[in-house]
């Protein structure tokens, strides 16, 4: 009788990459991973010692991939707003893992790449070094709670999508000029969460990058 296959790493990954294409992190499961690949949990288990494990390698490889080619150019805010553009663009194409990333975070060798280039850009940068760790910090929430956030956006369906705007429009354009008048005032030039995200994104790293020089010794 032939032997049950023995299934990789990377062969478990890829497949707990496609079933999230269409589900979220609450309803996936190892069960579901392992009757994709045909095999039992036990043997997902040799890998992967808990489902949070498995969530934080997905995230962690989608960093791998973000810092894989990227080469530090110009000056050290330059650097950053360049990696952090990657960051997006790589938990793009897999929303559902950016989401992922947010909540569990990751502690394997993708993260220790990006935290490399943006603790010698920090450094670079001329802040005093007992001040970098903590501005690593605000800055790494900053991107990893926008990307979050735009991941949310994008996983929802067409209709869902339809009923926020249409939920925005009543809230706004109905809103009670006497009871909301700074809200009646802006009504027709506030725009939803979801609108341009991307110049959203950029506005906001480089306003933390900004904060950072501000802090620099002169």
């Amino acid at each position: 009788m032939a032997g049950r296959r023995r299934w990789t790493t990377e062969e478990i990954l890829d497949t707990a990459a496609e079933l999230l294409r269409t589900s979220d992190a609450e309803s996936f499961s190892v069960r579901k991973l392992a009757a994709a690949l045909g095999t039992d949990s036990s043997s997902l288990y040799r890998h992967f010692r808990t489902k949070t494990e498995l969530l934080r390698a997905l995230a962690d490889r989608i960093l791998v991939s973000a810092v894989d080619g990227y080469r530090p150019e110009g000056d050290w805010k330059q650097r950053l707003t360049a990696l952090a553009l990657r960051l997006r663009e790589a938990f793009g194409t897999q929303p559902q893992i950016a989401a992922i990333w947010g909540r569990y975070a990751s502690g394997g060798h993708g993260s220790r790449l990006v935290m490399e280039q943006v603790l010698a850009a920090l450094r670079e940068a001329g802040l005093p070094d007992e001040e970098i760790p903590a501005r690593y910090h605000r800055l790494a929430i900053l991107i990893a709670a926008l990307i979050s956030a735009e991941a949310g956006v994008t996983t929802i369906t067409p209709e869902e999508r339809e009923q926020g705007l249409e939920l925005f429009r009543v809230a706004v354009l109905g809103a009670d000029p006497e009871r909301f008048p700074a809200l009646a005032h802006f009504a027709r030039d506030v725009r939803p969460l979801g609108a341009d995200r991307g110049a959203a994104f950029e506005e906001l790293i480089a306003a933390q990058l900004a904060d950072i020089e501000a802090a620099i010794p002169r």
